[in-house]
């Protein structure tokens, strides 16, 4: 942690969120320790010091701060969550209600506060969303609407004809005329992100606290004429195993194929991006020259902010050529944070 104790506490006093995961304030007068955008009551810069990491703050006998909870991951998916989510993927035709919950001893006011909070509908909705999601895919494969309906937990046809058609537009019967983009959340270290898929690959890895994703979500729908729709996907299976092999230092390139979406050039740029070896880093200027015009520096980086594929395109692998890090979607801490694992990797 290079960054001097005076922007630290500018940046802590500022509340700033982009310093989230880069250092964490301990308090001497109060024995605790907070987040840099905790929402609690500032102490003078005489009466604080500053940690890499909630260990080492722990060990000098600070405490976790009630009120911005720096041990948790305010993003993260609850176990009895995870379970849920598991167990749907496992058989999407079922029906989970308030009876069901309770007898796998979770609350389900719990379950509807989280959904309508990370998802933004409904545990119901979720439900038959992923029922909707199963059923399109089974019909796009030539089966039965009828068998269909009812092997995805509808009642009569009637109502599976137009939940179908509220989620897709169209009909059931027209659905080989229509494409859906399947999204997941997926847990990593640094955060939970949104992994969206097509047949042809993964096109949006995204962490969910980024700015100007649902815009994201709606430029990634336009320009696929799709759907996106929470469903499974057989390329998140193995994106979730690298995923986790890469974070733990196992894996330094991805077999998951990827199908970014963009203009000509973004592509162009994007390509690039792949080219710059695990644990280096380059300017935007050299990237600019590989593609032939080192004129095109800013044009460059305005493509990489539009990178909607972190960490397989690693955009977080490009700074400044001052040696200072710029822009980064998912937050400058975590793209401190990937350099760091990436460089203490190869050491």
């Amino acid at each position: 942690m290079n960054l001097p104790p005076e922007i630290m506490y500018e940046a802590s006093f500022n509340k700033n969120p982009d310093f989230e995961g880069v250092f964490w304030m301990g308090v001497k007068t109060t024995g605790i320790f907070c987040r840099p955008n905790c929402t609690a009551r500032k102490p003078k810069f005489e009466n604080v010091e500053f940690f890499a990491n909630t260990k080492d703050a722990i060990l000098k006998g600070y405490r976790p701060c009630k009120i911005c909870k720096p041990l948790e991951n305010p993003n993260e998916t609850p176990p009895e969550i995870k379970n849920i989510l598991e167990e749907l993927s496992h058989n999407p035709a079922q029906k989970l209600k308030d009876f069901d919950l309770i007898q796998r001893g979770v609350e389900p006011a719990t379950v509807r506060r989280w959904f309508q909070k990370n998802h933004g509908i409904t545990f119901h909705a979720f439900q038959r969303m992923f029922r909707l999601n199963t059923a399109f895919k089974k019909l796009q494969q030539g089966e039965n609407i009828l068998e269909t309906a009812y092997d995805s937990g509808f009642e009569s046809l009637s109502g599976f004809n137009e939940s179908f058609k509220n989620i897709f537009g169209i009909s059931p019967k027209n659905s080989k005329t229509q494409r859906i983009i399947d999204l997941k959340r997926i847990e990593t270290p640094l955060g939970t992100m949104y992994a969206a898929a097509v047949a042809e690959g993964i096109c949006m890895l995204e962490f969910t606290d980024r700015k100007m994703l649902e815009t994201e979500f709606k430029d990634l729908a336009k320009s696929l004429n799709a759907v996106i729709t929470l469903g499974e996907n057989p390329h998140f299976e193995v994106l979730d195993k690298e995923l986790t092999a890469y974070f733990k230092g196992e894996l330094q390139s991805f077999s998951v194929p990827v199908f970014p979406v963009g203009t000509e050039f973004q592509k162009s740029v994007w390509k690039v991006l792949t080219q710059i070896p695990y644990g280096e880093t380059w300017s935007y200027r050299k990237q600019a020259e590989l593609l032939g015009d080192a004129k095109k520096v800013r044009a460059v980086a305005n493509a990489n902010g539009l990178n909607k594929i972190s960490i397989m395109i690693p955009c977080h692998r490009v700074i400044g050529s001052n040696g200072k890090l710029t822009g980064y979607g998912g937050g400058i801490w975590r793209k401190q944070k990937l350099l760091e694992l990436e460089k203490t990797i190869l050491l």
